[in-house]
């Protein structure tokens, strides 16, 4: 569905961009731009990922190195600023392998679909209001369309499907497994990560990024809306494969998942696309939560909002960016990956109805704001007491415990039991014991009849022991 409305969208795109006017429902005026200016904007946006990439590696070390109480890279450069750019090299240098058992078209195509896709995000996203370049009045932003967050979340969906081919063509075992993990994530995370910005859709008005980020001139959404933030932060570390949701690569576990096979420039691929990654989602927060790219309070109150205009703004938007980027190392630096379990039971089990019914109230109080004189202040507040009431009642509900001595009255049944009914080997409990080892009766049949008891009971001592 997702991909069909941005389908239909990208034509309003074209047609908007030949005519040279603004397209109706953004707030952005492109009507004066051009194709030196476009082509400047993207030549920007490309050096600027990728420079925000070299930058984002040495933060990641360095941070990671100072919680662990070591000093990080300190010899390439100064600070050792240089170290990204020795890495770069090394992988750019390094022998490429191509395994034989693999899809050699989809091998190849699988990391360029991922880095692709990654770039196409900061396409919508703005920068900054209306500057002059060249003379030309333009807004800090590429382009923008009626459903610009749509087409953010069906680039990252598609970027997925690089991984996916990825691991799938590799034509290995742990590239497989890493790939299938990676669809169940998608799915179940990106559905958590839709459903937290359908409540920004409804106070804001539009889908438009530009529109978006004016609606936020007196609040900043994560303020009203912060159980969608917390969701939408958490669904973003799970959708750019970042500890702890790092299931599809999860190197204690499959080696390095779907990239177990990838050597040189294409595991640089796939290591570029998801910086590239969290950059993107950073920004996604920062323009529908945090304000886009206007001043804090009370910097932004100084002078009749003279920190708003011009190219102050570019200085908040990556401030605000690298404060998420910030969190994205903070996160990975402090917790462990989840169990592939408990992985799926948060995203199904937590996530997805935290998110529904989020929206629901949402959707609730703005339809009694439109339709009714009802103030605002008395639904949040009759809202507020319903949920208080809620919780209450579940501290009286009593809760059932089990019997004292119940677990110790549970007989543990005698005799043999089969180690493998549950799909996977487990050790016998006190009074239970295993079934004769297939093993020790074809020993016991090809010894001789006087060795045959000493062979049992020797094996019969290695078993226990």
């Amino acid at each position: 569905m997702i991909a069909a409305m941005v389908s239909s969208a990208v034509p309003g795109v074209v047609s908007a961009s030949v005519a040279g006017a603004a397209n109706p429902g953004v707030t952005a005026d492109f009507s004066q731009d051009n194709g030196w200016v476009w082509l400047i904007k993207a030549v920007v946006i490309l050096v600027f990922l990728l420079l925000t990439v070299l930058m984002a590696i040495w933060f990641e070390r360095k941070v990671v190195a100072r919680m662990q109480m070591r000093p990080g890279p300190n010899v390439h450069g100064p600070f050792g600023l240089l170290q990204s750019l020795a890495d770069a090299m090394k992988l750019l240098l390094k022998e490429d392998i191509t395994v034989k058992a693999a899809d050699k078209f989809l091998y190849m195509l699988a990391p360029m679909i991922s880095v692709f896709c990654a770039l196409l995000t900061f396409a919508v996203i703005p920068f900054g209001p209306s500057v002059s370049i060249f003379g030309i009045v333009t807004p800090l932003q590429l382009t923008d369309v009626p459903v610009a967050v749509l087409y953010i979340l069906a680039t990252a969906s598609v970027g997925v499907y690089g991984i996916v081919l990825g691991g799938w063509s590799s034509g290995s075992t742990y590239p497989l497994l890493g790939a299938v993990r990676s669809t169940a994530q998608v799915i179940s995370y990106e559905l958590a990560m839709g459903l937290s910005l359908v409540s920004v859709f409804i106070l804001a008005g539009s889908m438009s990024t530009s529109q978006i980020v004016a609606t936020q001139q007196q609040l900043w959404w994560f303020l009203p809306l912060f159980p969608a933030f917390i969701i939408y932060v958490i669904s973003m570390i799970g959708e750019t494969n970042r500890l702890p949701f790092d299931l599809p690569e999860a190197e204690g576990e499959l080696v390095s998942g779907f990239m177990t096979e990838y050597s040189s420039m294409k595991f640089a691929w796939f290591f570029l696309a998801e910086y590239i990654n969290m950059v993107n989602v950073s920004a996604v927060v920062t323009t529908l939560f945090f304000g886009g790219w206007r001043a804090p309070w009370p910097i932004s109150a100084i002078n009749d909002g003279m920190f708003n205009t011009g190219w102050w703004p570019v200085l908040w938007f990556l401030a605000k960016m690298w404060l998420f980027l910030f969190l994205f190392v903070w996160v990975r630096g402090t917790l462990l990956r989840l169990r592939y379990d408990q992985f799926m039971s948060f995203g199904w089990k937590v996530l997805i109805p935290a998110s529904l019914g989020w929206v629901v109230c949402v959707a609730v109080v703005q339809g009694v704001r439109q339709f009714t004189e009802v103030d605002l202040r008395t639904v949040l507040i009759a809202l507020a007491v319903a949920v208080l009431v809620v919780v209450g009642i579940s501290f009286l509900v009593p809760e059932r415990k089990p019997e004292p001595g119940a677990a110790g009255k549970k007989a543990i049944p005698p005799g043999e039991f089969d180690p493998f009914a549950g799909g996977y080997p487990v050790p016998p409990m006190p009074g239970q014991q295993l079934p004769p080892s297939p093993r020790r009766a074809r020993v016991a049949a090809a010894a001789p009849a006087g060795a045959a008891r000493q062979v049992t009971d020797s094996q019969t001592e290695v078993e226990r022991g």
